[in-house]
């Protein structure tokens, strides 16, 4: 019988890891009662949370099949896309901002990193550690930041993006976790944030979600060529909860009259509701 930790005072609060009962070798971490991060030790390909698979299917089709790509992860949690990125492309570098050092200590003393993964962990703020990257210094940038179950309003803006930008290199791909609800109007005004730094951009959600049914999590992915849609569209379908991608005209109609977020309006993601993500 595995034995977690007891919590531990972070800087969001209370986390902890609790053992997936439904899998051996896995483990779901917690921040005030959010779940932030699932892991399988034993099959670090495997990514339970929906959202968290949408994005590796991003990763997937990043680059060439199967090849190392220098990636940023914003946001660690329980380092799940670094885990699958070093199993799914070897010799990938990674560097990870995690500003929360405590949740990062707690998370490589229980749930320790694969021994031979370039995976490096900086504690730092998104933002600030993004500006002090070298331009076109990496092919992929992940954004997935939450404090409490929110999105800080600095990683909203159209400045923020437009560094993410800057640190692609041609041809990289930039893709953000995107929290919203009813009406969705923070996702929409996302969607036009991202289109004043990247000339192509998509959403990856589950239909209940976009339609406004439901708060949920939709996946935005940018970049400044043409986005493997089709492929994208496929990988989506195929999942056990399938979503869409929406794009181009359907994007636009999603976006309406949504204007760009600048620095100086800038918010937080919504507060989900009571019971949501297991609140």
């Amino acid at each position: 019988m595995r034995i977690p930790p007891g919590p531990v005072a972070v800087a969001g609060g209370t986390a902890e890891l609790l053992a997936d009962a439904d899998r051996d070798g896995s483990w779901v971490l917690m921040v005030d009662g959010t779940p932030q991060s699932h892991v399988d030790l034993d099959d670090p390909a495997h990514l339970e949370f929906e959202y968290v698979r949408r994005m590796g299917h991003v990763l997937d089709l990043a680059g060439q099949p199967g090849a190392a790509l220098d990636i940023v992860h914003l946001g660690g949690g329980a380092l799940t896309l670094p885990r699958y990125v070093a199993h799914t492309r070897p010799g990938s570098r990674q560097r990870v901002v995690e500003i929360d050092q405590p949740l990062t200590d707690l998370v490589r003393e229980h749930l320790p990193l694969p021994r031979h993964a370039r995976i490096r962990v900086r504690a730092a703020d998104a933002r600030e550690a993004l500006a002090t990257l070298h331009t076109a210094a990496a092919d992929v940038v992940v954004t997935d930041v939450f404090a409490g179950a929110r999105t800080p309003a600095h990683l909203t803006s159209a400045e923020f993006a437009a560094e993410a930008a800057r640190v692609l290199r041609p041809g990289g791909v930039y893709v953000a976790n995107v929290a919203d609800g009813p009406p969705l109007r923070f996702a929409r005004g996302q969607v036009a944030t991202l289109r004043t730094a990247f000339r192509h951009v998509c959403l990856l959600a589950e239909p209940g979600t976009l339609r406004g049914r439901r708060f949920g999590n939709l996946v935005a992915v940018a970049s400044d060529v043409e986005l493997p849609l089709a492929e994208l569209s496929r990988a989506c379908a195929r999942d056990p909860m399938p979503s869409r991608v929406v794009d181009g005209e359907d994007l636009d109609r999603f976006t309406g009259s949504a204007q760009p977020v600048r620095d100086v309006d800038a918010a937080p993601s919504p507060e989900p509701p009571a019971g949501v993500f297991g609140r």
